[in-house]
C-alpha cells in the first residue's frame, strides 16, 4: 500500500512539473519541438541527449509523449528539497566519472518494466554548448538488452545559464529553443565490454551530433573522424580517442 502510494505521488508530481515546464518555456521561450513522436510509446527505451543547462532534463521530459526515468547526478540529490524533488520526480542517482554498478541495476531494472530512461552521457554541463567526450555509461545500460536508444539535440537553454538565466530570459525577448528527437536505433546486443561500450559511446554521441549545429557538435565534430571518442572515469584525467576500428 505504501508502495503504491509512493508511486502515485511520483506519477502527479512528475505530471505538474512538466505542466509548469511547458508553460514556463511558452512564456520565457520560442520552443521547437521536433519528432517527438518518434519516442516508442511503450517498452524499454533510453532517451540520450547532449547537456547545456540544469533545466535540460525536465525540459526533455515535457517534451517527450511518455515518462521517462531521469539518470542524475548524485550530488543533486544531497541537497536540500532538491534531493527530495528529485526522488518524488521519479528520478535516480548516479556516481559520475565512475562504474557506478547501483545506477547501471536501476537503470536496467526500469528498462526490464519496460520503462523509458533518459541518460545525459557527458555526465556534466557543457559551458562552451559544445559536445564534450562521453562517459560510457548509456552505452553499458544499453548493450546488454538491445532496448531502442533515441538521440535528441538541445539548443538554445543555454540562454537561462546561470543564476539569473532564468530571470533574464522572462524579462527580456524571448529566446529561440530547439529540442529535435532523432530516429530510434539500436546497438548489437551483447557483452557490455571496455572496447565495446567505447565504441557504442562514440556511435550514440554522433547521433546526437548529427541532430547538432556545427558549433554544437564540440568532440564529435569536424577533425573527430575516425577516432572512437569516450572519457575516461577519472575525474580529471583527459578524454581521449581511441583509432576507431
Amino acid at each position: 500500500m505504501r508502495r503504491r502510494a509512493r508511486e502515485g505521488f511520483s506519477v502527479f508530481a512528475y505530471a505538474i512539473t512538466v505542466l509548469a515546464v511547458r508553460l514556463g518555456m511558452r512564456l520565457c521561450s520560442r520552443l521547437e519541438v521536433l519528432h517527438a513522436d518518434r519516442v516508442p510509446r511503450e517498452g524499454p527505451a533510453i532517451v540520450v541527449a547532449n547537456h547545456l543547462t540544469n533545466v535540460d532534463p525536465v525540459l526533455v521530459c515535457a517534451c517527450t509523449p511518455r515518462r521517462l526515468r531521469v539518470m542524475a547526478k548524485r550530488e543533486l540529490f544531497e541537497l536540500p528539497l532538491v534531493g527530495w524533488t528529485l526522488w518524488a520526480f521519479g528520478a535516480f542517482p548516479v556516481r559520475r566519472w565512475s562504474a557506478d554498478l547501483g545506477a547501471l541495476r536501476a537503470g536496467r531494472n526500469h528498462l526490464r518494466a519496460g520503462r523509458a530512461v533518459l541518460v545525459f552521457p557527458e555526465g556534466t554541463r557543457s559551458a562552451s554548448r559544445a559536445l564534450q567526450p562521453a562517459l560510457p555509461g548509456s552505452a553499458v545500460l544499453a548493450l546488454p538488452g538491445g532496448a531502442p536508444i533515441v538521440p535528441v539535440a538541445i539548443t538554445g537553454t543555454e540562454a537561462f545559464a546561470g543564476p539569473l538565466g532564468a530571470l533574464r530570459a522572462m524579462l527580456g525577448r524571448r529566446r529561440p529553443v530547439r529540442v529535435e528527437f532523432g530516429e530510434p536505433f539500436a546497438l548489437p546486443s551483447g557483452p557490455p565490454t571496455a572496447a565495446r561500450a567505447g565504441e557504442a559511446t562514440d556511435r550514440i554521441m554522433r547521433r546526437v551530433a548529427a541532430l547538432l549545429p556545427e558549433p554544437y557538435r564540440g568532440a564529435y565534430g569536424p577533425g573527430s573522424e575516425g577516432r572512437v571518442v569516450v572519457a575516461r572515469q577519472q575525474r580529471g584525467s583527459r578524454a581521449g580517442g581511441a583509432p576507431a576500428r
